[in-house]
Formats: structure tokens, C-alpha cells, sequence
């Protein structure tokens, strides 16, 4: 069997790269069960190589909602590659560092960060439903590259939850409806996997054949969520996010506090 997992195994993993993609596609968030799914299958392997692994399924999911929401929603063309090449550069340095840093305080400002922001979108219930021009197109673009940078770091660094905070990024501070957000940040996202996916696979390699075959089921996954965030709207992804989020919370005050 493939990396010597067995057939339940195998079924059990592409159930959790289904779920991941479809949830991602709406609302990001998609690693916090892919990433823990695939570290405790194999519990053994330098943990970075995992990741990467799962990074490989996902940027298929990733890349097949990206599709899907630029079919039906015009984004800026420009404020894209403001927000993914500095995207790709921060995720690519976060990558390399990978094995070297420890995360632990990089995930406590991150974790105080998700709660500030979980709290002032659920006391703001119009933040989100449309878009607000909150800033000129030039100043969009020199915040979102900076944001694209820090979030893309932090995707090749550590990884879970990076659509999430792209959406805060892209609802919170530059105006976005949540569809719209969403539109951008799997573009964005797909980019920082792509980056990670590279620079670990000439550093330490990873398991590409396990990787494709659970892409299938992300992929699926990242069609049928992003179907469903389109024909919802922004209402329904703004729950689906704020459910997201506060599982991402929860996950990563686990992992600072209790584990």
C-alpha cells in the first residue's frame, strides 16, 4: 500500500483532504484537519516533509477554488501580483527556516491576534457583507504585499490557518466582502503553497505520489466549497469564517497552553 499506509488509512486521509478543500474554499482554515490528519498518520517523519506532503494535496483544492471564484468575480488584476509575489518571496523564506525555528512565539502574537480580530467581527455584523473603500488602489496594494509577506511567512513557517488570516487581512483591514476575500486569498494561497512545495522539496523531499492521490480528494473538496460560497454570498461565508476561526483558536491555544 502506498507509504505503507493500509486501504482505511488511505480512505481516512482523502476523507480529511475532502473536508479540508471544502472548507478552505469558503472560509480558509482548511489545514487545521489536514495538517493534524496527516502528522499523526505519520508520526515518524520529519514533520516538515508531512506538511509538505499536505501542502501538495492542498494547492490543488486550492488552485481549483481560485478558478472557480475568478469565473464569477472580478478582482483587481494588479492588487493580485501586489499580494502574490511578495506572497511566494515570504513564503519561501518561511520554508527555509522551517526546521530551524521554533514557532512558539510566532504562534502566541498569531494566537492573540485571531482572538482580537474573532471579537471585532462578531460585534461588527455588517463587516464584510460589502465591499468598503476604505483606502486608494495604490495604498490597497502596499498593504496587502505587506500582508501577503507576513502571511506567506508564516504559511511556509507553520501553515495552518493561513487563508483564515488572509481573510482577515482582506475583510478587517482592506475593505473586502467576504466573497470577494475569498476570491483573492485562494489565489494567494495556492501561490504560498506552490512556494513551500518547492523550496522543501529540493531541501528535504516529501511524499509527491501520496500527495497527487490525496489531491483528488481536495481538489473535489475545493469545487463543491467554492460552488457553494459563491451561490451563499458573503452571509453565509462570514458564519462559516467565524466558525473557522474560532476552531483555529481553540487548535492553536491547545497547542501553546495544553499539549
Amino acid at each position: 500500500m502506498l507509504e505503507n499506509l493500509t486501504a482505511l488509512n488511505l480512505a481516512l486521509l482523502g476523507l480529511a483532504m475532502f473536508s479540508s478543500g471544502f472548507i478552505d474554499a469558503i472560509a480558509g482554515g482548511g489545514g487545521l484537519i489536514q495538517t493534524p490528519a496527516m502528522l499523526l498518520s505519520f508520526p515518524d517523519r520529519n514533520p516538515v516533509s508531512v506538511v509538505a506532503t499536505s501542502k501538495t494535496a492542498a494547492f490543488f483544492g486550492t488552485s481549483t477554488a481560485a478558478i472557480q471564484y475568478r469565473k464569477s468575480i472580478k478582482t483587481d488584476p494588479k492588487l493580485l501580483i501586489a499580494m502574490v509575489i511578495p506572497a511566494f518571496i515570504g513564503a519561501s523564506f518561511g520554508a527555509l527556516l522551517a526546521s530551524h525555528i521554533s514557532p512558539g512565539s510566532y504562534k502566541s502574537s498569531i494566537f492573540a491576534i485571531m482572538i482580537a480580530i474573532f471579537i471585532y467581527t462578531l460585534v461588527k455584523p455588517d463587516l464584510g457583507k460589502a465591499h468598503v473603500e476604505k483606502h486608494s488602489p495604490r495604498k490597497l496594494m502596499v498593504i496587502g504585499a505587506i500582508a501577503a509577506s507576513l502571511i506567506g511567512f508564516y504559511d511556509g513557517l507553520i501553515g495552518p490557518g493561513t487563508g483564515t488570516m488572509l481573510m482577515i487581512a482582506l475583510v478587517a483591514i482592506m475593505g473586502f466582502a467576504f466573497v470577494g476575500a475569498s476570491a483573492i486569498a485562494k489565489v494567494v494561497n495556492a501561490t504560498t503553497n506552490l512556494a513551500s512545495i518547492i523550496v522543501i522539496g529540493f531541501r528535504i523531499g516529501f511524499m509527491w505520489k501520496l500527495g497527487l492521490l490525496l489531491a483528488i480528494a481536495n481538489l473535489i473538496g475545493g469545487y463543491l466549497g467554492s460552488h457553494m460560497a459563491i451561490r451563499k454570498g458573503s452571509g453565509f461565508i462570514r458564519i462559516f469564517y467565524l466558525i473557522v476561526t474560532g476552531l483555529l483558536i481553540l487548535r492553536l491555544g491547545y497547542s501553546l497552553y495544553i499539549e
